[in-house]
Parts: C-alpha cells; structure tokens; sequence
C-alpha cells in the first residue's frame, strides 16, 4: 500500500472540484461507450493501473464487449470501431500525448463527425480523464 498522499483527504476543496468536473462529464450527452472508450484509452496511454482497472470494469457493465476493451490498444488495425469512435480515439491520443499536439487532420476528422458541443464535451472529457490519471499515478492509487 502507498504511503503517499490521500489529495481528498489533505485537499478537499480541489479533489471536490475534480470531482465537480467528473459529475459535469456525465451529465453530458456524451454516450455511455463514447465516455468509456475515452477513458480507458487515455489511461492506457498513461499508465494508469487503478483508471485502467476501474474503467475497464465499468465498461463491462456499460456493455462493452472483452475483444473491442482487448484490441483498444491497437484499435487502428481492427474493423471494431466505427467512423466515430476511431475520431475519438485519435483525438484522445494526440490530447493526451499533448506534445505532439493535435494534427489539423485529427481535429477536423472530428470537427466534420460531431456538432460543435459535443466536440467541446469529448476534448472536455479527455482533459478530465488525463488529470485523473495524473492524480492516480502521482499518488500511487492502487486497483482494488
């Protein structure tokens, strides 16, 4: 067990604000799959063990099948995804490996795929998730 800081504890006010922007995430028309495969991508990048784990489940019971959760890694090379969710996937990469920055050709890919809010709501939910896996891996969050 990590003997490292509990930010929620230490910190209310700022993990309750994280927490506020989680809440704002799913209230959004964001679909259930699309948030998922956000999050569990994003941590994968990262590394985040405890986000990996905890979205993967929650995934599962969200309907997500065991092969599209196993071949997210490498989701540009299967027929598992669809117009839509690889735009996203791209967009999640490049936000999330923010110093290659994010290509004209990504954006506007997704820019032409989705309406103007709900771009503003998935870069919002990529932002939200890469900070949650920023607290996790600092502070050494276990899965459980």
């Amino acid at each position: 067990m990590s003997n490292r800081i509990k930010i929620n504890k230490v910190k209310p006010v700022a993990y309750n604000a994280m927490l506020a922007l989680e809440k704002y995430i799913e209230s959004t028309g964001l679909t259930t799959r699309h948030k998922d495969l956000i999050k569990i991508r994003a941590s994968q990048i990262n590394g985040c063990a405890f986000c990996i784990n905890m979205h993967t489940l929650d995934a599962r019971k969200d309907g997500e099948t065991e092969q599209r959760i196993y071949a997210l890694s490498a989701w540009r090379d299967t027929p598992f995804f669809d117009e839509q969710e690889r735009a996203i996937l791209a967009l999640t990469e490049e936000v999330t490996l923010i110093s290659i920055h994010v290509s004209d050709t990504t954006y506007k890919n997704a820019a032409d795929l989705f309406d103007e809010a709900y771009l503003a709501d998935i870069i919002m939910a990529i932002i939200t998730i890469n900070a949650w896996n920023r607290i996790g891996i600092t502070t050494e969050l276990e899965p459980v």
